[in-house]
């Protein structure tokens, strides 16, 4: 299914600024749908003026549909829906004929005009399928209103409120609380989740009939010279979205201005009971904190490991104990240092980039010569329990090369290259270190033969990241190894 964006570049005349109005009316319209207990679908005129292209639909969730199929995309010539010419032609809602009939199902057709600065940019055909219609309860005629005065205000340019960014699926909807609201603040009607959650705020009473504004702010905590600035608020006279934090819960306010003919006649108040979500992320916010402070620990403790080892190799006398000591200092190093990583965090994923610099430039303090290390190409982001076992190997490649590819005095380079790639499927990770050493000695096999090291290394790559390994000569001299790891997606 093509995008809007798509949409309105290929067929319509619209430019950036108008498309800009239009992805924010979408981005609140789902209040309008379920206000209204309709579908909305938009229509555009083209750029010859001769069709229709519809970018963008919307089902409610308080209310059958009155389409079974998408929409989005579709063509229709001008004069086949004469609802669509007149909302766009004179720019008012629509309102007149008779119910149209869809596979059995009578649905009653409206039209809105989308205005911006002045003009008509398209019109919201407005579906209602009346197959379930019945006698309207007090919430369903105060929808329907709410509903008639925002279709106005999107006709008059009114609404959606310009240089509001808002992050819908964040904000109570319609079926978590309403409160319609009087001009002067009053409340005319309130839903009966919308009184549960004040009931849980401390109210003892009934909202209807009382000041919205001064009831709220007398429940919330005591705030000093804010309980004014609250009580406005939540009177409704400005689009604005907040939270109250009262002893018995935790309530998040959207504030809606009601101005169907430019002056405000009154509010919506959408309102929902996010106690729970609130103690969620709390919880996860103290266990994030707790998580960063085990990897700091960790990453301590690592750094006491590795003072230790180097202390200890100082008091040796054997220049094979003192080698293998230090190189043990090493191997801790380079794990403190995705835990150091890690504990700077959020999540259990890290930069990888950083560290592999980082393993470079302590490897590289123990070159016999003038070995210059760089890397090329990008790790990207790893999980942890990738980061650690490949930080472990990076560094026993890394001091490998330049232990055994280079003598006193000699000037070379080791190149690390990371290049990330695969299917949406699966993802690898290829990661090249090359030197221009001596190269590998006769005979040798990196799959059976070598050190401490390179045993490590193959546990490493083959058991731990289900990986493969090998080591090659290089083609312009010296030695290759080559890794090729699974990884998840870098997103």
């Amino acid at each position: 299914m093509p995008s809007m964006n798509e949409l309105v570049h290929q067929h319509t005349a619209l430019d950036d600024s108008d498309l800009e109005w239009l992805h924010l009316l979408v981005s609140e319209w789902q209040l309008l749908s379920d206000l209204s207990f309709a579908d909305l679908v938009l229509w555009v005129p083209t750029r010859d003026g001769t069709r229709y292209v519809s970018v963008a639909q919307m089902r409610p969730n308080t209310g059958p549909t009155s389409y079974q199929d998408d929409m989005v995309g579709h063509l229709v010539p001008r004069g086949r829906r004469p609802m669509l010419d007149a909302a766009l032609d004179e720019g008012r809602i629509v309102r007149e004929g008779d119910p149209e009939w869809r596979e059995e199902v009578p649905v009653r057709v409206e039209s809105i005009p989308v205005r911006r600065e002045g003009r008509v940019l398209g019109v919201i055909a407005r579906n209602t399928n009346l197959l379930t219609v019945r006698t309207p309860s007090r919430l369903e005629l105060t929808y329907l209103q709410s509903a008639s005065d925002l279709a106005q205000m999107i006709a008059a340019g009114a609404f959606p409120f310009a240089n509001q960014q808002l992050d819908m699926d964040a904000l109570p909807r319609v079926g978590d609380g309403l409160i319609r609201l009087d001009a002067e603040g009053i409340v005319q009607y309130a839903s009966p989740n919308a009184l549960s959650a004040y009931h849980r705020m401390g109210l003892a009473s009934d909202l209807v009939g009382h000041h919205l504004g001064r009831t709220t702010a007398e429940l919330a905590p005591s705030r000093g010279p804010v309980d004014e600035a609250l009580e406005k608020v939540a009177s409704g006279w400005a689009p604005r979205e907040f939270e109250i934090e009262a002893p018995g819960g935790v309530i998040q306010f959207r504030a809606i201005p009601l101005k169907p003919k430019g002056t405000r006649i009154g509010s919506l108040v959408l309102l929902r009971d996010v106690t729970e979500l609130r103690r969620r992320e709390r919880e996860l916010i103290t266990k994030d904190a707790t998580i960063r402070e085990i990897h700091h620990r960790v990453k301590n403790n690592l750094q006491t490991v590795a003072a230790l080892l180097r202390l200890q190799a100082r008091r040796i006398g054997s220049e094979r104990g003192r080698a293998a000591l230090e190189e043990a200092v090493r191997r801790v190093g380079s794990i403190a240092i995705v835990h150091e990583t890690l504990s700077q965090n959020l999540d259990e994923r890290v930069e990888f980039d950083e560290i592999a610099d980082r393993v470079l430039a302590m490897v590289a303090e123990i070159s016999p010569g003038k070995v210059t290390g760089r890397r090329t190409g990008r790790f990207g982001i790893l999980d942890a329990e990738v980061a650690t076992p490949l930080s472990m190997v990076l560094t026993e490649v890394l001091q490998n090369a330049l232990e055994h590819g280079f003598r006193e005095g000699d000037i070379g380079t080791v190149e690390v290259t990371a290049v990330r790639g695969g299917t949406t499927k699966e993802a690898r990770l290829l990661v090249t270190v090359q030197d221009d050493g001596v190269g590998l000695p006769e005979g040798f096999d990196p799959h059976t033969g070598g050190n401490l090291g390179l045993h490590i290394v193959r546990t490493l790559v083959e058991g731990e990241l289900g990986g493969t390994f090998d080591m090659v000569p290089a083609p312009d001299g010296g030695t290759r190894v080559l890794l090729d790891v699974p990884v998840a997606m870098d997103k």
